[in-house]
């Protein structure tokens, strides 16, 4: 297929995600566009002809689930385009320790995931999939129109570089790569060299640029702030829009995809005209749910039923007039759900992540730096950054009696809560705030 005909259709496509009148019709699309791309990529990958040998492609949600591990450890015969692990890690191994990430096999990007699930993961992304991606990207990220408006700049700040993203420059594009291992000072010198009028990064260096911005070191005036790579905690959201003067969209991707973007209206869609999520409830009451993904634009690597480490939060209806699949938020992931003990009987009940969250932001009225690790069932250590004495020691007592009253209504025992001192991670690792640091018996949820 032609490659500029297929990115305008994508782009064209991802603006009118209105196109779709019913959830039932978006429904009706994914089944029709999964059954067609397993018919194209089954053959393809030995790994998904053995799944397949019992199910027809109609069967598909019977398959069993995947993971990171599975994929990793079957990475040879479940990609498409018979690139061994051995060759793709070198090559990916060599772009991060030179930062040079232009190499490719086969015409074909090689990239590593963060690892912050503890162990590392390849992807494979080809010509053809960084065109669409680049489409869908522009299309629905990207303000103004990419042929009628103005030009944007966009500073992206990652861990690593990839031919991914630099796939999307173009005349009415200026992408420019910010490397999140880099100094603080050479990237505030750039932004206001640059002036990009759209900025994208993890939240806590957005949160690091909105504290350069209050004392005067940055000038920049982005239309446009967008979270990417961590969890956006309600803090650090409203502090950054605080400073910037509008709303902080979010970009929910990773290895496996392009999962999510928050509309005009700042509510977080599913992609669904480029992936199908299952719910794994967790609390159905509460909406909290672990995703499983399939993903029907994946070629090189395809990725069907594939369970992320993901905690997400359903959404409500959305007055942009889209029907994808809305969600309040990603919570983090499923290391960060802490477990108490009932005090009924000896069983366990999860915790997520954002009460333990609010248990912290609501006992002082300054920004606090913090982390939450729970280092067994019956020890919560909180890492705070609070230099006055004073308030120190006012702020500890109130988070210990926020967690008493918490543990309280969840019917847990209390556990033993320390403190010491906030240790900010190395540069170019996400920022975990709340971390279970031991596995229960029987593994994760």
């Amino acid at each position: 297929m032609n490659l500029l005909y297929l990115f305008l259709k994508e782009y064209y496509l991802a603006r009118r995600v209105n196109r779709f009148k019913s959830i039932e019709q978006i429904k009706q699309y994914q089944e029709e566009k999964v059954r067609l791309h397993l018919s194209k990529i089954v053959p393809l990958s030995p790994f998904y002809q053995k799944r397949f040998e019992q199910h027809s492609f109609s069967e598909w949600r019977k398959l069993p689930l995947m993971d990171k591990s599975i994929m990793m450890k079957s990475f040879d015969e479940l990609n498409t385009v018979g690139i061994k692990k051995k060759e793709a890690f070198e090559v990916a191994l060599a772009s991060e320790e030179s930062r040079d990430f232009s190499p490719k096999l086969e015409d074909v990007t090689v990239g590593l995931s963060s690892g912050t699930s503890g162990n590392r993961g390849l992807f494979l992304v080809s010509q053809e999939e960084q065109v669409r991606w680049a489409g869908n990207i522009l299309g629905k990220v990207i303000p103004t129109s990419l042929f009628f408006g103005k030009k944007q700049t966009i500073a992206f700040f990652l861990r690593a570089n990839s031919n991914l993203y630099n796939s999307v420059n173009n005349p009415k594009i200026a992408f420019h790569f910010f490397d999140l291992l880099d100094e603080i000072e050479n990237h505030i010198d750039r932004l206001n060299r640059y002036q990009p009028t759209i900025v994208v990064a993890p939240s806590s260096k957005l949160r690091i640029l909105a504290q350069a911005k209050k004392e005067g070191k940055l000038s920049i005036q982005p239309l446009k702030i967008v979270s990417v790579a961590e969890a956006l905690n309600a803090e650090d959201k409203l502090e950054i829009e605080e400073v910037f003067q509008q709303k902080v969209h979010q970009i929910y991707q990773c290895t496996e995809g392009f999962l999510a973007y928050t509309c005009p209206h700042g509510t977080l869609h599913v992609n669904e005209d480029l992936v199908i999520i299952e719910k794994e409830y967790l609390d159905k009451q509460a909406g909290k749910f672990v995703p499983v993904i399939t993903d029907f634009t994946r070629t090189s690597q395809p990725i069907i039923r594939y369970r992320l480490n993901d905690v997400l939060t359903e959404g409500e209806t959305c007055t942009c007039g889209s029907h994808f699949m809305t969600l309040k938020q990603i919570d983090g992931r499923c290391d960060d759900l802490f477990y108490g003990k009932r005090i009924k009987d000896e069983g366990v009940r999860i915790l997520f992540s954002d009460f333990i969250r609010r248990a912290i932001i609501s006992s002082s009225d300054v920004s606090l730096e913090y982390k939450v690790k729970q280092l067994t069932f019956d020890h919560i250590n909180v890492e705070l950054s609070l230099p006055d004495i004073n308030e120190r020691k006012q702020v500890q007592m109130t988070i210990k009696g926020n967690f008493e009253q918490f543990f309280k209504e969840m019917e847990c025992v209390l556990p033993t809560i320390s403190f010491s001192t906030y240790q900010a991670p190395p540069r170019g690792i996400k920022i975990r705030r709340v971390e279970r640091c031991f596995q229960i018996e029987g593994g994760i949820v």
